[in-house]
C-alpha cells in the first residue's frame, strides 16, 4: 500500500523498505505482490520510488556473526529491490565500532565489493547516505563518502542520498545559502553532484555539530524555515526526488503539513 498511501497525500516521490527494517531477513515479495506494485507504478508514472536498506546492516563491522548477517541481509534486499524494479537502495555506510575511521572505511569498501560481486547481474545501486556522526557512525564527513567512492571496485553501482538533518548535525551550517552552496561545491569536487540520486528533507531537533540524529518537522527545528528555502530552490537538483523522514502518524497528516510547508517555499 506504500504507493497508494503516497498518492493519497499527493506525494511527489515514495521511499519504501523492502522488508522489515529492524529484522535481518524477510520474505521475498510474491508474484502477486510484484504484479500489484508494478501496476500501481505504471499508473503513477511520474512518481519516483526507491528503497531504504534496513537499519541493522553495518558494513563497517569487523569479521563477526553480525557482519556476515549484514552482508547477507543487504544481498537479500538488493534481490527484493530488483524484483520490485527499484533503481537504488539508500544505505547508512556503517559504524567502525571503535576500530577507527580508517579501518571502518576499509571494511565498508570490502563489504560493498563483496556485495557487488554477488549481485553483479543486478542494476540496483547503493545510495550512500551521509550521517550525523552519532557514536562511531561513518559518513558524517563528505570525505568519508569520497573515500568509499575512490576505493570501491564498482563505483558505478554507487549513488548518494543527502540528508539535510544529518548534514546540519554533522557540522555543515546549511541554514546559510552560502554554506549550502559551498557544501555542494565541495561534494561536487570530491565525488560529483550528479551522483546525488535523492534527498531526505528533514529538519533537525538537535543543534549544529551536535552529532545527534533526531529529525523534526520542516521549519520547527534548528535548521528552520528559511534554511529550506534555498535548498528546495536549488536549480541543480530540480529533477531529484526529495522525501520526508519526519515524525508521522498513521493518517500521515504531518506529511501533508510538511509538504504544504516545503511547496510554499518553492519559487514559481
Amino acid at each position: 500500500m506504500a504507493l497508494e498511501r503516497g498518492e493519497t497525500i499527493k506525494a511527489d516521490c515514495v521511499q519504501i523498505f523492502v522488508k522489515n527494517n529492524m529484522q535481518w531477513f524477510g520474505k521475498a515479495p510474491t508474484p502477486e505482490d510484484i504484479g500489484k506494485f508494478t501496476a500501481t507504478r505504471k499508473r503513477l508514472r511520474s512518481m519516483p520510488v526507491f528503497g531504504h536498506a534496513g537499519y541493522m546492516i553495518n558494513l563497517g563491522a569487523p569479521p563477526s556473526a553480525n557482519r556476515t548477517k549484514s552482508l547477507q541481509s543487504l544481498q537479500q534486499e538488493i534481490a527484493f529491490a530488483d524484483a520490485l524494479g527499484l533503481p537504488f537502495l539508500v544505505l547508512h555506510p556503517g559504524s567502525h565500532l571503535g576500530a577507527g575511521e580508517e579501518a571502518g572505511l576499509k571494511l565498508i569498501v570490502s563489504g560493498l565489493d563483496e556485495i557487488f560481486r554477488e549481485t553483479k547481474k543486478s542494476p540496483v545501486r547503493i545510495a550512500l547516505e551521509n550521517t550525523a556522526g552519532q557514536g562511531s557512525n561513518l559518513g558524517n564527513q563528505l570525505q568519508h563518502l569520497a573515500a568509499i567512492y575512490d576505493a570501491v571496485q564498482n563505483p558505478e553501482r554507487l549513488a548518494l542520498c543527502i540528508d539535510t538533518a544529518h548534514l546540519f548535525a554533522a557540522g555543515y551550517d546549511i541554514r546559510s545559502a552560502k554554506i549550502w552552496d559551498q557544501t555542494i561545491r565541495q561534494l561536487d569536487a570530491l565525488i560529483g553532484q550528479k551522483q546525488i540520486a535523492a534527498f531526505h528533507l528533514n529538519d533537525s531537533k538537535t543543534d549544529l555539530n551536535s552529532r545527534v540524529d533526531r529529525h523534526e518537522h520542516i521549519g520547527k527545528g534548528k535548521i528552520g524555515l528559511e534554511g529550506f528555502r534555498h535548498i528546495v530552490n536549488d536549480a541543480r537538483f530540480k529533477t531529484r526526488p526529495g522525501c520526508l523522514e519526519t515524525p508521522k502518524s498513521e493518517d500521515l497528516h504531518e506529511d501533508i503539513e510538511n509538504l504544504v510547508t516545503l511547496r510554499s517555499l518553492v519559487k514559481v
